[in-house]
């Protein structure tokens, strides 16, 4: 995988508005109304990471999800990365929201 210039992740992050780059990375936080909530996404997030062959870094305390997707390889964030954010996008962010 290409490491993606901070032009391009950038353009990307457009399309995910939960998302920020920083730190060579891109990171979002989710906030669930309870622990179960949020341990149940993380679940299924765990799926699509193994499905990828792709794990982020993350973390929850309570009922808040703070997760943050690089590609270790590359050195920073490339397509990989978007493609998983999109994933998880899909099992934290209710179709009405979006």
């Amino acid at each position: 995988m290409m490491k993606l210039s901070e032009d391009d992740i950038e353009k990307r992050l457009l399309q995910y508005p939960d998302w920020e780059y920083y730190e060579n990375a891109i990171h979002a936080e989710f906030e669930f109304d309870n622990f179960k909530d949020c341990f149940s996404a993380m679940s299924r997030i765990a799926f699509e990471c193994e499905a990828l062959n792709h794990h982020p870094d993350w973390s929850n305390v309570y009922n808040i999800l703070n997760i943050s997707i690089s590609t270790h390889d590359a050195d920073g964030v490339t397509a990989k990365d978007f493609k998983l954010a999109k994933a998880i996008d899909s099992i934290v962010v209710p179709e009405d929201e979006e």
